[in-house]
Parts: structure tokens; C-alpha cells; sequence
């Protein structure tokens, strides 16, 4: 795939490292927020395959941006912890798709999870759990 899916728009908010790993894209609709890249060269391994990290990455942008899309505002999250089991992969010129769910958004503590797919094929599943540090009103 060479295009970016009619339905993304580029995510809304971008921070120094977001401008380091590229370009994410983010489509509202009734199952959620989902979360996209394009795989590009920098975002692969020795092996030419998308390195784990950028997974993991992708998958915390995820997740983070649906408890705030949750939570109905603003708010800084801290992750305090991140698994992820790798059960596939993408190259170059694959687009990514981690699609999360917000379980439970307390005072202090969030918990969500997410799958990220190439294609009709997942690639990995992910769950987090988010401190809330504060709100950005």
C-alpha cells in the first residue's frame, strides 16, 4: 500500500518524539479510535521487518489516545506498564492499524488493550495500563 486510507487525518497532537518515528494518523468511528502508519524505512529492523519497538510504540500511541478520547478530556497520561505479544509482521510500504479499547478510567489509573493489524492480519496485541498525571484544561 502506497496511500494513506481516506478515513485518517493526521493525529492532532504531536510531541519531539512523535516527529521522530513519522507521521501518525488517527479514524474516530463507532468501535473506537484507531491508530495508523505507514511502515517506512526507518521503521525496520536488519531483518526488513518492522522493529518491535516501533509495534510497541504505535501501540501505546494508541491507547493513550482513545483513554483521552474516553475520558472526554484533555489529560497527560504516564504508561505504567506495556505488554506486547508480536504474532506477526509488516515491511516497508505496509500500512498499520492498532485498534484499542479503554477497559476502565479510575482517579489515578486507566487500563486499556489493542490489536494492530496489516491488512486482514494481526500483528500484535497489547495491553496498558496509563497513569493519569493531570489535566491539560
Amino acid at each position: 500500500m502506497t496511500r494513506i486510507p481516506i478515513a485518517f487525518e493526521p493525529l492532532p497532537w504531536v510531541s519531539p518524539f512523535n516527529k521522530l518515528v513519522g507521521r501518525l494518523y488517527v479514524k474516530s468511528g463507532n468501535a473506537g479510535p484507531c491508530v495508523g502508519l505507514m511502515i517506512s524505512g526507518k521503521h525496520v529492523n536488519r531483518s526488513a521487518i518492522v522493529h518491535g519497538g516501533m509495534i510497541c510504540t504505535l501501540a501505546d500511541m494508541a491507547m493513550g489516545h482513545a483513554i483521552r478520547v474516553a475520558h472526554k478530556r484533555e489529560v497527560s497520561l504516564v504508561t505504567v506498564n506495556l505488554a506486547v505479544d508480536f504474532i506477526g509482521i509488516a515491511r516497508t510500504g505496509d500500512w498499520v492499524e492498532a485498534h484499542a479499547n479503554v477497559h476502565r478510567i479510575g482517579k489515578r489509573l486507566a487500563f486499556a488493550d489493542c490489536h494492530v493489524w496489516r491488512a486482514a492480519e494481526r500483528i500484535a496485541r497489547a495491553s496498558g495500563t496509563y497513569q493519569i498525571a493531570g489535566t491539560n484544561d
